[in-house]
C-alpha cells in the first residue's frame, strides 16, 4: 500500500493496514479474489465485468484505515468522492474470507427487483438491496477495495467509479 497508510500504521499501532492480517486476506490475491467476486454477480445479472483500479483502491485503504482507526463504522463524505461509490462491511477479525464479505452484499439480491432506482427492493426499503444495486450498477466499470484491521475488527471498503444509485436510473 502507499506512503499514507504506512505513516497511520504508525499513529495506530493496534491498526494493521491490510489486506494481509487474516490468512484468508493475503495481499497478493486480495485484489483478485474481491474482483472475482464482484464480476460473478455482475455476470449473473447480465453486466460487463468491473477492472481493478488501483487509485480506488488506494482511497478505499485510506478510508478503511480512518475507521479503523477511529472505530466509527460510517460512509464517507461524498462530497470528498465525488463520482465514486462506497461499499462497507465490519465483521470480527479474522473470521470471514473476502468472498463472504462481499457474500453479505450479494445477499441482498434476495430482496432485488428490477426497475427504477430507488423502487428496487421487494421491502420497498432501497437500503435493503443498495450493497447489491452498487456492485450490479450498469454503468459502474471500475473497482477498488481495501481492507484494515484492529485486533477485534475487519473494515472493508469498497470504492466504485462511476458511481451507482442514482435516483431515477433503471436497473435492470
Amino acid at each position: 500500500m502507499g506512503s499514507r497508510l504506512v505513516g497511520l500504521a504508525l499513529l495506530c499501532a493496534a491498526c494493521v493496514a491490510v489486506p494481509a492480517s487474516a490468512a484468508s486476506l493475503n495481499a497478493s490475491t486480495f485484489p483478485a479474489r474481491i474482483l472475482a467476486a464482484h464480476n460473478v454477480e455482475r455476470a449473473q445479472a447480465g453486466m460487463p465485468p468491473l477492472a481493478w483500479d488501483p487509485a480506488l483502491g488506494n482511497a478505499a485503504a485510506f478510508y478503511a484505515q480512518q475507521m479503523a482507526m477511529t472505530g466509527v463504522f460510517a460512509h464517507s463524505d461524498r462530497s470528498k468522492r465525488r463520482g465514486t461509490g462506497e461499499n462497507l462491511w465490519m465483521g470480527s477479525h479474522a473470521a470471514f474470507s473476502v468472498e463472504a464479505m462481499v457474500g453479505g452484499w450479494s445477499s441482498e439480491k434476495r430482496y432485488f427487483k428490477p426497475g427504477i432506482f430507488p423502487n428496487n427492493s421487494r421491502t420497498g426499503d432501497w437500503e435493503d438491496v443498495g450493497h447489491y444495486t452498487q456492485m450490479i450498477w450498469p454503468t459502474t466499470q471500475r473497482v477498488g477495495c481495501a481492507v484494515a484491521s484492529t485486533p477485534r475488527l475487519d473494515y472493508l471498503v469498497c470504492r466504485y467509479a462511476t458511481a451507482g444509485n442514482i435516483d431515477g436510473r433503471p436497473v435492470p
